[in-house]
């Protein structure tokens, strides 16, 4: 996946778009992931299933995960 800062977005859209023909770019803001550029054709696929984007990717759904944790039983040498 493809990474660019503002700034280098800024200055070379066309180069953020041909990179999105190819997979997300991330564009950061201050070192931070702050947008992702997506293709048309990727965008339609991630909806194909008719539900809405911003929905697909909430997470208000009450779920419940069962898990075990493991005891991993770690010493740390002394110096």
């Amino acid at each position: 996946m493809t990474s660019m800062s503002a700034r280098e977005f800024n200055q070379d859209v066309s180069a953020a778009k041909r990179e999105a023909t190819h997979g997300p770019v991330i564009i950061t803001d201050r070192g931070k992931p702050a947008f992702v550029l997506l293709s048309i054709k990727e965008y339609d696929r991630l909806r194909e299933d008719g539900n809405d984007l911003v929905n697909r990717m909430s997470m208000d759904d009450d779920i419940d995960l069962d898990f075990e944790t493991l005891d991993l039983n770690l010493q740390v040498p002394q110096l």
